[in-house]
């Protein structure tokens, strides 16, 4: 594969097995300059693994309890939906969790500025800019809170870190433009 421009923003998209060799997980590929930025943006979850298990134990509890009360009184068909509620809410946290091994990674480097997604599939898009010429752009909602971020260079445009809070963006984008004003200066040897 030809090495992608420096100014190209066009998404380079590969594989769920494919890719290339990276530092230390951080997306950026090896054997380019240093490193002066790098981040990992993921879904946010409230729920963790055990809490899930917990919340399952208890709704499950509380389903087959009150299956047995309807069981009891003779609404056998009743029990059968109890168990059914249960095996929904199941196949939805599951799918949750699915959606959540999709990431953004970010790395700002002396003469570059990668975007990587890795989907929840595990297919990978890839956008390369210039440090020099790409620009923050910002969306806010009619109270000024900011509501989007994005990288624009030669007249396009790639959302980026949607998944974080807007207290998170505005912390998020003020690192950013800290490492690409440091890329532009050059870093001391």
């Amino acid at each position: 594969m030809d090495a992608p421009d420096r100014n190209d923003c066009h998404p380079k998209t590969h594989g769920p097995t494919s890719g290339s060799r990276t530092h230390e997980g951080t997306g950026a590929p090896a054997g380019t300059d240093r490193e002066i930025f790098s981040a990992v943006i993921t879904p946010h979850r409230s729920l963790s693994r055990r809490g899930f298990i917990v919340f399952m134990c208890v709704l499950g509890g509380v389903s087959f309890t009150a299956g047995i009360v309807f069981l009891s009184m003779g609404a056998w068909p009743v029990f059968g939906f109890f168990g059914l509620d249960v095996l929904l809410v199941w196949f939805a946290f599951r799918a949750n969790y699915r959606a959540a091994r999709a990431r953004e990674t970010i790395v700002v480097t002396e003469s570059d500025l990668l975007v990587r997604r890795v989907s929840a599939r595990g297919a990978v898009a890839e956008w390369r800019f210039n440090p020099y010429w790409v620009r923050i752009d910002t969306g806010r909602d009619h109270e000024g809170t900011l509501t989007r971020l994005s990288l624009a260079s030669h007249g396009r445009k790639l959302d980026i870190a949607y998944w974080l809070s807007p207290p998170e963006k505005t912390e998020f984008m003020h690192a950013l433009a800290g490492a690409l004003a440091t890329a532009r200066r050059g870093l001391p040897d």
